[in-house]
């Protein structure tokens, strides 16, 4: 994914291009199999912190030797941020972390900067390839390119391989909340990684810069981009998340492809002053990856409310025409009928997913395939004794009248990808009218269907390209709900997808001489897709690295041990804490291992904080296999240093703790006490969950103890239990703490075609 957004005190602009495969320029696979030859990087670990750092810094001095002679000069800085922040729903991140920022700029010095950044960290048990040693790689050979060219930039760029996002984006916050640069810098590109392949899109840009959405038009060789994709972004419908929103919210700013539209932006003079040519959002998209059109937001509207206005003037004049007045208003009756019946049809469509999806994903698992040819079953079948040359013309009325409410209702809530109805509406219309005579004099011909199809041609093949790109970006990101079945969301963008494709060409099939083959053809496909998914034909996982699917589960070993107000052990236990990512649970898994059932499944411990787990996760599917404790060799050292009374009545409590690069705290007070501040962000405790606080900390190499205080008012009448539950959890994502046997045998007996990542943890729980 690329990003280009943009300073800490100035409005930054943005872009944003998801991407997947980026080795377009030369160099950038030989930096791929360096960065991931030293498998898996976490922040902390000596592969993240040590051995990738200094391979990056080797290579951005070589560049910077080899381009020394040159008009642009390269500043090398190793930034170790500190700090803390409030992170999206409530949770408080603290950390130490890693940054190498790279400063190319003319020799005469630059006041205005790009930011271009990347990540070389990863989660634990990935190499991560795609996510996102690539887009390192690719910026290394873009800065090779920049940096030796002939002429000077007109503006400066920073190149940030940040050492930290998948650490809820602290090292990204780092950079832009503490960077001296920071202040300079006036728009930015994010390359992330999204899906499973694919080309680069752009799919965000703003806040309110359309200059943007302009300098990649113009620059980019092989375009790709929609605002369909941002606005799908905005609304959260995808669960994933960047440094982009870190530079959107706390900055607040805004391949070849990736190489040109760079050297365009530091050579424009909006990058001087972007707020000069803030003037609302637009809209853009490509054609076929040929050319973006991209025209403000308000042009759209005018331009929507036109093309809605001459549908209902079309339709206006169709149903209160003379000639069919004369019929006792048949025909405006019918459409009316027709609009109801298309509009109950629906229901109809999904009937197979939401009434046997359930049973279907809980007995097999499968994936619901195309079931939508039950919908134009009950429509033709209703449609029965019709003339057919009559049903064909409304039909077409009526799909152009769904249209025309989507446009109206898109355009209403200022969405910018209303331009999406707008064009099937528009070209159907304009084909339908300039059709009219041929059709009026010849009937379904062949001339008609072929000038009809070409007419239709341009939206829906870029309603296709949409919608594939929809199913490339959603399909992999589905795999990490478990909290409802996936397949309902895929299965129902299947079904409207199918339903806006056949809306106008259904045209075609009420033209036919007889619909009896055509309504036996349709219930033949829907009893056979139903058999096929009732049987368990469609298996959800594969290993296949042709085209992968694996089943993603996590698994920690872990020892819970819970302290009361004396300091004593109250209980301990340990086990291997299994998560299952996605809906099926461990439906597949347990008959490969039986010891993993339902029998273990696991339920939230309510006086605990968290429900007494070192992570946060769903209550739902969460499976705790006994086994023995652990004994981490760098285990976690947890000590009240000081409790002491305020005079406003509350307690302050004084702690230190030293453990591994990954911890959680976690905070409940009981009832009746309260937090009324706390040594983190800016003092005012923010609550994650309704009862309980999480503050997320990871730090570097050589991190000293960590001191941290909280004031809580206690209750009117304190109860056995005391004021507050504190519980500190420890991940051991690398080393030999990393590992135990019992969770080595376990993994051994998991199938290729799942992929468990695994790690030991920790979780000490203490009353005050």
């Amino acid at each position: 994914m690329l990003v280009l957004m943009g300073p800490c005190t100035w409005i930054w602009p943005y872009l944003s291009i998801f991407a997947d495969s980026l080795y377009a320029l030369s160099g950038t696979r030989k930096h791929l199999e360096r960065i991931t030859s030293v498998g898996p990087r976490p922040v902390g670990s000596r592969e993240n912190e040590v051995l990738t750092v200094n391979f990056l810094l080797e290579q951005i001095e070589h560049i910077k030797t080899i381009s020394a002679s040159g008009p642009n000069s390269v500043t090398v800085d190793v930034q170790r941020p500190t700090g803390s922040y409030k992170f999206l729903g409530g949770i408080t991140s603290y950390c130490k972390v890693s940054n190498i920022a790279v400063r190319l700029e003319p020799k005469a010095g630059a006041q205005h900067l790009m930011l271009a950044n990347c990540h070389f960290d990863t989660v634990a048990n990935s190499p991560g390839a795609s996510d996102d040693a690539v887009s390192c790689a690719v910026m290394l050979e873009v800065l090779h390119s920049l940096a030796n060219l002939s002429t000077p930039l007109r503006h400066g760029v920073v190149f940030l391989f940040n050492g930290a996002e998948e650490t809820m984006q602290q090292a990204s916050h780092g950079f832009i909340t503490q960077h001296p640069w920071a202040k300079q810098v006036r728009a930015f590109i994010n390359l992330e990684a999204v899906g499973v392949g694919g080309k680069e899109l752009v799919f965000q840009t703003g806040p309110e810069n359309p200059w943007l959405i302009q300098a990649y038009k113009h620059a980019a060789k092989h375009p790709f981009a929609s605002v369909v994709g941002q606005e799908i972004f905005q609304r959260r419908l995808i669960p994933s998340d960047t440094d982009f929103r870190i530079y959107r919210d706390f900055g607040n700013i805004p391949g070849d492809n990736i190489l040109a539209v760079l050297k365009h932006l530091v050579m424009s003079e909006e990058l001087a002053d972007s707020s000069e040519y803030r003037h609302g959002n637009t809209v853009f998209f490509d054609l076929l990856g040929m050319v973006v059109v991209a025209y403000p937001a308000h042009v759209g509207t005018i331009i929507n409310y036109i093309t809605a206005i001459a549908t209902f003037l079309y339709l206006f004049k169709k149903c209160f025409h003379p000639s069919n007045m004369g019929k006792g208003s048949q025909e405006h009756i019918l459409i009316f009928y027709l609009f109801i019946l298309v509009i109950m049809c629906l229901p109809f469509s999904d009937l197979p997913l939401y009434g046997f999806s359930p049973a279907v994903n809980v007995t097999q698992g499968s994936s619901m395939p195309l079931l939508t040819p039950l919908t134009l079953c009950v429509c033709l079948f209703l449609l029965q004794g019709v003339r057919h040359l009559e049903v064909g013309e409304l039909y077409f009325d009526v799909s152009l009248l769904l249209w025309c409410g989507a446009l109206v209702y898109f355009t209403a809530h200022s969405l910018c990808s209303a331009y999406v109805p707008m064009l099937m509406v528009a070209f159907p219309l304009a084909t339908k009218l300039l059709l009219a005579r041929e059709f009026k004099l010849r009937g379904a011909s062949v001339k008609y269907s072929v000038l009809y199809q070409l007419g239709l041609a341009l939206p829906y093949v870029h309603f296709m390209s949409l919608i594939w790109l929809v199913f490339e970006i959603f399909t992999p990101t589905l795999g990490r709900i478990n909290t409802y079945p996936p397949d309902v969301v895929l299965a129902t963008i299947v079904t409207f997808t199918t339903l806006f494709f056949s809306s106008f060409f259904l045209h075609f099939i009420y033209l036919a001489r007889s619909t009896k083959w055509l309504l036996a053809g349709l219930g033949t496909v829907f009893t056979v897709l139903l058999l096929l998914v009732s049987c368990g034909m469609f298996f959800p996982y594969t290993a296949d690295p042709s085209g992968p699917r694996p089943k993603r589960v996590s698994i920690q070993h872990t020892t819970r041990i819970v302290h009361g107000l004396d300091g004593q052990v109250e209980s301990r236990d340990s086990g291997l804490w299994i998560n299952s990512c996605d809906y099926t649970g461990m439906q597949h898994i347990t008959p490969i291992i039986p010891e993993i059932n339902d029998t273990i499944k696991t339920n939230c411990q309510e006086d605990r904080p968290f429900c007494g787990f070192p992570w946060f996760g769903s209550d739902k599917n969460n499976w705790y296999l006994p086994a023995p404790e652990v004994f981490p060799k760098s285990p976690v050292e947890f000590q009240l240093l000081s409790k002491e009374e305020t005079k406003w009545g509350t307690v302050r409590l004084t702690f230190e703790v030293k453990g591994p690069s990954h911890m959680s705290l976690y905070l409940m007070p009981h009832r009746g006490a309260s937090l009324s501040s706390w040594w983190f962000g800016d003092g005012t405790p923010q609550l994650y969950l309704a009862r309980e606080y999480f503050i997320f900390y990871t730090h570097g190499l050589d991190a000293p103890a960590w001191n941290f205080w909280f004031q809580i008012q206690p209750p009117n009448e304190e109860g056995p239990e005391g004021m507050i539950s504190v519980a500190i959890s420890s991940h051991y994502y690398f080393g030999e703490d990393q590992r135990t046997v019992q969770l080595d045998d376990m993994l051994q007996r998991f199938p290729k075609w799942a992929f468990p990542s695994s790690w030991v943890s920790t979780y000490h729980m203490y009353r005050y």
